[in-house]
């Protein structure tokens, strides 16, 4: 897929790997000059990816769920290209296996911490971009979920409930944001092959891995550039008219899975 994003600056947060940096090299290699943020040293091994295949890419490192470090962010970020036009508020974070619990024993400052970084951060870096973007009457916001915030998992409460946050504050922005000519869409990917979990999914003999995959009718896990590709085409020009949506990216995991009984 080739679009041409020339003369448009991307910001992508969580950049440093997986979904996050299959993005900010899909939007550069299509002509984007890349922000890319993340909390570690891997954003900037990204920057460096970007640079080195003929590019323009800064590092921003910054944990957006901290409001005023976001504040900060997108004020560099503005001062040094002097604009935004595609911004990717990709970076979260799930809970870890010893805190996936029922209701009634989950933790709080588990359920504050997913909180604040899936979904407080999308808050944050959406109100620190739209004034620059309602100034110029033109941007295309991106806004990571999950299929867990359409259809919620056991034992992941505030993970759902912070992907479902994403989903509908992806269609109010894109309700009070569309007379200004910017777009706010949603990607909901499904289970993802990264480097933390290819693992997990192709391990010999790993029974939980298997059964995920065999519930995915397309037979296999998303990887993070079908994701980018989805960011990708919700970028481009050429989805003008597509605006307050959610793009499913998940093998057709959502539509039902085939059972025998």
């Amino acid at each position: 897929m080739k679009v041409d994003l020339s003369n448009h600056v991307a910001l992508v947060t969580g950049a440093g790997s997986g979904i996050g940096q299959a993005i900010a090299l899909t939007l550069a290699a299509n002509g984007a000059v890349s922000v890319v943020n993340d909390v570690a040293d891997t954003g900037d091994a990204t920057a460096q990816q970007i640079r080195a295949a003929g590019g323009e890419s800064i590092f921003l490192r910054c944990d957006v769920s901290d409001r005023a470090a976001v504040d900060r962010m997108i004020a560099d970020a503005q001062s040094k290209f002097g604009k935004i036009d595609i911004l990717v508020n990709n970076a979260g974070c799930g809970a870890k296996a010893e805190h996936r619990l029922p209701i009634h024993e989950f933790d709080h400052g588990e359920w504050e911490r997913l909180i604040n970084v899936d979904l407080n951060s999308i808050f944050y870096c959406c109100r620190a971009v739209a004034p620059g973007m309602v100034e110029r009457r033109y941007g295309s916001i991106i806004n990571i979920a999950s299929i867990v915030g359409m259809v919620p998992l056991r034992r992941q409460i505030a993970y759902a409930a912070a992907k479902a946050g994403v989903i509908n504050t992806s269609k109010a922005a894109a309700l009070e944001l569309g007379p200004y000519g910017i777009r706010v869409n949603a990607i909901a990917p499904g289970s993802t092959v990264t480097s933390g979990t290819r693992a997990y999914f192709y391990s010999p003999g790993n029974p939980k891995g298997d059964s995920i995959i065999s519930h995915i009718p397309l037979g296999r896990p998303g990887t993070p550039e079908d994701m980018a590709n989805a960011a990708l085409f919700l970028a481009a020009p050429e989805s003008s008219y597509i605006t307050g949506t959610v793009i499913v990216v998940d093998g057709g995991w959502t539509a039902g899975f085939a059972r025998d009984w």
